[in-house]
């Protein structure tokens, strides 16, 4: 396709296929740790639910995320209907793109404030009982007793952030409102699982459901979108084509789920035991820099580097790991 519309461009099949292959990569490194965390739940979540995380999930991701959602972003921002935003969107490119970077606050503030959750409340789970980095781990692995620290610590977050950038009244007020929606749908997912909690088996069937079933797919969902945000916005600093960003991004959303059925299959996880804290080490630096890309630009480079740095430095501690165990046998 990137073929085709690059031959009815003006942009030619070379750039077009340049363009695509470039943002393919970006939304590779910006995602890595995604695909980590994702095969993290979906190795617990039974057959149906994998194939429907595979296949419905693989078009909300391609089209929901990275092509329909932008559109609404706009529509709702200019008070234009969809057919006008697309419209916009191709004829426009400049215009649709300002646009977009105008709600990228809101958007940086919701997505920002429910990865900080994801890596925060994996942080702070008292029943974790591998650490990476022992020192830091182990002390707030001890605080995750009190069940709100997670939740309590976003929101002063997102205050101090609100506060003390400096930014308009008008950009506040959408970040305060923006990050409290992305608190409050991060506890919506996430509680989902008392709804199927039975009381003679107790917590061991409210932790398994919420990775089986519909809470599970949710909350992969949602991982996936706050993930997508950064790439969009990304993606406009490379190129104002939005076929050909909805083009890159796609292909680099389906390597990402390629992947994460790779690690499932292979038991991964299992294998090097440290790689999901790299992931969430990786998601918890991506939360901090979508936060403070509300005012201070960020280059999408270094965004993707660290999340990479961090799933190597996992990957080469799990190898060490294994070899001393292996010389302890």
């Amino acid at each position: 396709m990137a073929i085709w519309w690059g031959a009815t461009t003006s942009m030619g099949i070379a750039t077009a296929i340049f363009l695509v292959v470039v943002l393919g990569v970006m939304e590779v490194s910006l995602s890595f740790d995604n695909a980590v965390v994702n095969a993290s739940v979906l190795k617990e979540m039974d057959e149906k639910w994998q194939q429907l995380f595979l296949t419905v999930g693989i078009l909300i991701a391609v089209f929901g995320m990275r092509l329909v959602f932008p559109i609404v972003i706009v529509a709702v921002a200019t008070g234009l209907g969809a057919i006008d935003v697309m419209s916009m969107a191709l004829n426009n490119p400049d215009e649709y793109s300002r646009h977009l970077m105008e709600s990228h606050a809101g958007i940086a503030a919701f997505g920002g404030m429910f990865l900080l959750l994801v890596f925060l409340s994996f942080m702070f789970d008292n029943e974790k009982d591998v650490h990476w980095i022992h020192a830091i781990e182990e002390r707030m692995s001890a605080m995750g007793k009190l069940d709100v620290i997670s939740v309590l610590l976003a929101l002063i977050m997102l205050f101090l952030l609100q506060e003390f950038l400096p930014i308009s009244d008008e950009t506040r007020l959408t970040v305060l409102v923006a990050g409290l929606a992305g608190v409050v749908l991060y506890i919506a997912v996430s509680s989902l699982d008392v709804f199927f909690e039975d009381e003679a088996e107790g917590e061991a069937v409210v932790k398994s459901v919420k990775r089986n079933g519909l809470a599970g797919f949710l909350y992969l969902e949602v991982l996936d979108a706050s993930f997508s945000f950064d790439g969009v916005i990304g993606a406009f600093a490379i190129t104002k084509d939005v076929v050909i960003i909805m083009l890159g991004l796609a292909i680099g959303a389906m390597f990402v789920r390629s992947l994460t059925v790779h690690l499932v299959h292979k038991g991964t996880l299992d294998e090097y035991i440290y790689l999901e804290h790299g992931a969430h080490y990786g998601i918890g630096a991506l939360a901090f820099i979508m936060l403070f890309s509300i005012h201070y630009h960020i280059p999408e480079v270094i965004t993707g580097l660290i999340g990479v740095t961090f799933i190597v430095l996992s990957i080469v501690s799990s190898l060490r790991h294994k070899k001393k165990l292996l010389a302890e046998a």
